[in-house]
């Protein structure tokens, strides 16, 4: 599996990668009717994907960190509806990491969790 951000093999692979489809609607033309038929406007159909990793060495975790500090981002991914890879652009919501171990300067971080939505 090859996953690249802005063009380069990201620092760590993920222990945990999760792509998910997500149908966005129009909020105020999808509606029920009263017998509970949807009338559904699609408005886009977005990607989501969700990573994890187990531990990283505080080059890997600032490396990952700092290639998803952009505001935007390409990314090239395994995309299982296309059955292909696809780059897409995307936005990082939180970053959240938890420190591991510590053995004089040297940091190990353990679980990077991310969301990447498409813009």
């Amino acid at each position: 599996m090859e996953i690249k951000i802005n063009g380069v093999a990201i620092a760590a692979y993920p222990s945990s990668f999760v792509p998910t489809v997500l149908d966005l609607d129009d909020g105020e033309s999808t509606t029920r009717t009263a017998d509970g038929t949807l009338n559904r406007d699609r408005i886009a159909v977005k990607r989501q994907i969700d990573m994890e990793w187990g531990v990283l060495t505080w080059a890997e975790i600032s490396a990952l960190m700092q290639a998803m500090s952009g505001v935007f981002f390409s990314v090239t991914y395994p995309d299982p509806m296309a059955g292909a890879y696809q780059t897409k652009t995307f936005y990082v919501g939180n970053r959240q990491a938890a420190f591991a171990v510590a053995k004089g300067n040297d940091i190990r971080w353990q679980g990077l969790k991310v969301t990447l939505t498409e813009r």
